[in-house]
């Protein structure tokens, strides 16, 4: 079932009540928004119609308004050939073809109106069906940024900040564990000739400066 009766009950909805009625606002205003475009389609289809009827009306009043014509034409010669009767006889069909053509006439005229109607209605269906896309790009548009808050909070709050933490601790431990494998390689290793060299020059270093305080230290006491 519609949300709508048709025509008149979109033209009187108010979008915005009927999107705070709802259990799920997404899914009326497509629902919205679908029965608009069908009744749009169906109002227009229908102002079509009207159209062509008129022309086809329009047609038939010509075809009649000839045929009038020829009817005074028959009287016409009727009458020139004393045939008064005749003469009142094609008076008569002339008269019928020419109330025909005045019904058609009303009936263009009625059409006229409702065209009028339609015209208004497609106008005020245009304007209602650009105001429920409109809230529809808006309620798409909130939907999308409270659904990113959402996942922002989870993200900050949930397990997976947690999570991640935890593997930022593996991994200074994984790289504690590499560094002490290193220095535990260096221990007891054997040193190269030039290793030795340069600690016995530090060495030399090393006792000429104790040397050299000893012997300042002598001059002190024997001053």
């Amino acid at each position: 079932m519609g949300i709508f009766s048709r025509t008149r009950d979109i033209i009187a909805a108010n979008v915005t009540d009927l999107l705070d009625k709802a259990e799920d606002p997404a899914k009326m205003i497509r629902m919205i928004i679908l029965e608009m475009e069908e009744t749009l389609v169906e109002v227009r289809a229908s102002a079509a119609r009207s159209i062509a009827d008129q022309k086809e009306m329009r047609r038939q009043i010509a075809k009649l308004e000839n045929v009038q014509s020829g009817w005074v034409e028959k009287a016409e010669l009727a009458l020139s050939k004393g045939r008064e009767d005749l003469a009142k006889a094609a008076l008569v069909e002339k008269q019928k073809a020419a109330d025909l053509a005045e019904q058609l006439a009303a009936e263009i005229g009625v059409l006229d109106e409702s065209l009028k109607a339609s015209e208004a209605d497609i106008a005020k269906l245009q304007a209602k069906l650009r105001e429920a896309r409109a809230r529809q790009n808006s309620i798409v548009a909130r939907m999308e940024s409270a659904n990113n808050r959402l996942r922002m909070r989870e993200i900050y709050a949930g397990p997976k900040i947690d999570e991640a933490f935890s593997r930022f601790d593996m991994l200074e431990r994984r790289v504690d564990w590499a560094e002490g494998r290193a220095d535990a390689a260096g221990m007891g290793a054997v040193k190269s000739l030039e290793e030795e060299i340069a600690e016995l020059r530090s060495s030399e270093k090393v006792e000429a400066e104790l040397a050299a305080l000893k012997a300042r230290a002598a001059g002190k006491q024997e001053g």
